[in-house]
């Protein structure tokens, strides 16, 4: 059997895959990254914030990506009924970058791959981890390839960026349940047809349909459209009685007065793909000589699209730590990664609990704005939850609660919940 020797295996060739192994590349350690499937290929999670950006910039990845003309999101709107709040990155709390992209992900991540090749990274597709054993930190990993043969890949560490894939969470017996209410979600392309010219066809928007379901739309530079519906797993469910994604898609649209005529009978681009219950979480995120990064680790929810931005945190973080270990500095796994991680993800998992009670809609909908509120919450929905400078991070378990309290109470002092 085929044997190689490299410093670090990443599973998955996804964003975090690759910012991963760019950072490592681009540090002289050795990194092979495999892939099962072949690019490009259907995924979801097509909406991206901001803290992204410092992640592609650091990875040596971004004017590849600017080059090819990825529709840029300067912001996000939400609606209910007639309730209009947008949100514009610029105006964020804090430093850090004041837009990103929104994109169809079979381009984009295309895009990041051939851009990781060509930087001289081993990227190997339609490659398949069938086995995974440690000896101590170090491991050797079983590979299939596509025409069904079968090597070893020694490693001194592994990074599993493969994503709802999840191969060491299997492998290893790391699943555990999402702490998150179960919620599922139907999504499509469409050639966006009706579209409007200027802002208002280019615009992210989220319709909120009900307080726990609703519907995105994420226009593309290429004149598609992504749209898709979440809610409950029950009432996603409800929406076809025969299980069809096309007509449960076709329902979902008919309950946005907004968006009706704009999407009512436009044909979709493929057969609306249905995600049951797709939060997920783990018993850890590392242990002696692997981490997990992105969605094969914690997917929370897409409301706030951060799936990616946690994504290619933990994977330039774990690439930073690998790299910090190859000098030969010691490295708190569990503090400089879980901790770390950990306290971004509470952050996003509060506001995630809030959206679905209905406590940060509340925020978002009060007439008149509080512009130093909407500010604070625009740096979290930007990706910057690590800075504790903000209130809204700091505070993030109780803030939106109290504030929300705070107005159904008729008050407008939010002096109080905002103190430190």
């Amino acid at each position: 059997m085929k044997k190689e020797f490299v410093d670090v295996l990443v599973i998955g060739a996804g964003p975090s895959g690759c910012v991963s192994a760019c950072y490592l590349h681009n540090n002289k350690v050795s990194v092979k990254v495999v892939e099962k499937t072949k690019f490009p290929r259907l995924v979801v999670g097509e909406s991206l914030i901001p803290r992204v950006m410092d992640h592609f910039s650091e990875a040596g990845l971004f004017p590849a990506l600017d080059a090819v003309g990825f529709e840029k999101k300067l912001g996000a709107r939400f609606i209910r009924g007639n309730e209009i709040c947008i949100f514009e990155f610029k105006n964020k709390y804090g430093n850090g970058w004041d837009w990103t992209w929104q994109v169809p992900r079979a381009d984009f991540d295309n895009t990041f791959a051939q851009e990781t090749i060509r930087k001289g990274v081993d990227l190997q597709f339609e490659t398949e981890v069938v086995a995974v054993e440690f000896e101590g930190r170090n491991s050797v990993t079983t590979v299939k390839d596509s025409h069904g043969e079968l090597s070893e890949i020694h490693a001194k560490f592994i990074i599993d960026s493969s994503g709802y894939g999840r191969v060491l969470p299997r492998l290893l017996d790391l699943d555990t349940p999402s702490k998150l209410d179960p919620h599922s979600s139907i999504f499509t392309h469409v050639k966006d047809v009706n579209r409007s010219a200027g802002e208002e066809g280019t615009l992210i928007s989220f319709d909120i349909l009900q307080t726990e379901v609703w519907l995105w739309v994420i226009p593309f530079s290429n004149g598609n459209t992504s749209l898709g519906v979440v809610g409950p797993t029950h009432f996603i469910e409800s929406l076809s009685a025969s299980g069809n994604t096309s007509e449960a898609m076709n329902n979902a649209i008919k309950l946005s007065d907004y968006y009706v005529k704009r999407f009512g009978g436009v044909d979709f681009l493929f057969e609306p793909v249905k995600l049951t219950n797709y939060s997920k979480s783990v018993k850890r995120m590392c242990g002696n000589g692997f981490a997990l990064t992105g969605n094969s680790s914690e997917f929370l929810d897409p409301v706030f699209s951060s799936g990616m931005a946690f994504a290619t945190e933990s994977g330039m973080l774990a690439a930073k730590l690998i790299h910090k270990e190859f000098q030969g500095i010691a490295v708190n796994w569990e503090e400089e990664f879980t901790g770390y991680m950990k306290r971004g993800i509470g952050v996003f998992t509060s506001y995630v609990k809030e959206w679905y009670t209905g406590n940060l809609q509340t925020l978002f909908f009060k007439r008149p704005e509080n512009e130093d509120v909407k500010r604070k919450i625009c740096a979290v929905l930007a990706g910057y939850v690590w800075d504790d400078t903000n209130p809204f991070v700091r505070k993030h378990d109780s803030i939106i609660r109290n504030m929300a309290y705070l107005i159904n109470a008729g008050s407008d002092s939010f002096a109080e919940a905002l103190k430190n």
